[in-house]
């Protein structure tokens, strides 16, 4: 790993959303366990567009830690662009992400830490093995939710969606966190050529205050999340190869039916052809085919034109500098 004057050993991302009681004691927290542990480091707050008083609470925060960094959106993007753009600005060898709300403990930083640096894996996620959520709205989708993506994407995690994460540098400098894609960050590290991502049981806390900021919906969110991840995984960079493939099916099966029908009206025996459900179902594969090869041809030239994604109207920041 490349260490110079400049470069921290840790960067820490705090994604963060209305929770300007916990953030005087977490900051704390971070530094303590640096300054026991000899770190250098930089902690890089995300306000993802709070309605409390979150941001006043960072600066203050700035002003006695001069590790803590900080961004804020206009208004409220969500938790993967808030970790876009954490990531885009750090700058440590190893970068570590946690949740601001106490659930995560910043004593797990060592070990994560080490885990990359000594034992050389790419990314390392946290598994909240023992949990104070509530076991029928959360803990049982949860298990759920992991099976499902460990099956679908190959990665097996007990806790893929758990918010403390420590990575490689060129990790995440290598994926696009985009939409709701924080859920499945392993999986795009898998898609990118890091292969190499490790487990660890870590403390999961009591929320000391205020409320989660996720409902129901997440696991709806989640489910669709997953589909898309997995088609651009496999189909992103060539779209084409997908829709063209069974748009052509779809034709071919429709324009053989057709052929089918033709000959046996003038071979074996006269009919309307339009009397023969068969003659629609071709109808349909033909034009069906027909349109999913253009859906196909026009992703291959969006893909090729396509812009940027991530793109967020950034308020103010704090000790970042552009790059």
């Amino acid at each position: 790993m490349i260490t110079n004057n400049t470069t921290p050993q840790i960067s820490v991302v705090v994604p963060l959303y209305n929770e300007e009681e916990s953030l005087p004691e977490l900051v704390s927290w971070i530094d303590s366990v640096m300054q026991k542990n000899n770190f250098s480091y930089e902690v890089i707050m995300v306000d993802d567009g709070s309605k409390d008083n979150s941001w006043s609470v960072v600066q203050s925060l700035r002003a006695q830690y001069p590790q803590v960094k900080a961004i804020r959106f206009k208004r409220n993007y969500g938790k993967s662009a808030a970790l876009y753009v954490g990531f885009d600005a750090a700058l440590g060898n190893v970068v570590i992400t946690m949740d601001a709300d106490l659930q995560d403990s910043p004593d797990e930083i060592p070990e994560l830490y080490k885990m990359i640096v000594e034992d050389d894996y790419d990314l390392v996620s946290g598994w909240k093995k023992k949990r104070y959520d509530n076991a029928l709205t959360k803990n049982l989708p949860s298990k759920l939710y992991n099976a499902a993506t460990g099956w679908v994407s190959g990665v097996k995690l007990h806790d893929m969606n758990c918010g403390l994460k420590s990575y490689k540098r060129e990790v995440v400098k290598s994926i696009e966190v985009f939409g709701e894609m924080h859920r499945y960050i392993p999986v795009l590290a898998k898609n990118a050529g890091f292969s190499k991502i490790g487990e660890k049981v870590v403390e999961h806390r009591a929320r000391k205050f205020g409320v989660s900021k996720f409902g129901m919906d997440r696991f709806v969110n989640g489910f669709l999340d997953l589909i898309s991840i997995t088609f651009l995984s496999r189909f992103g960079k060539k779209p084409m190869h997908f829709f063209g493939a069974l748009g052509t099916l779809l034709f071919i099966v429709g324009f053989s039916i057709g052929v089918y029908l033709a000959v046996a009206k003038f071979v074996w025996e006269a009919y309307k052809m339009t009397e023969r459900p068969l003659f629609y179902f071709a109808l349909l594969a033909m034009v069906l085919g027909t349109q999913l090869f253009v859906a196909g041809f026009l992703g291959e030239l969006i893909n090729r034109n396509s812009s940027e994604r991530n793109n967020y109207l950034i308020g103010e920041k704090l000790g970042i500098d552009n790059h």
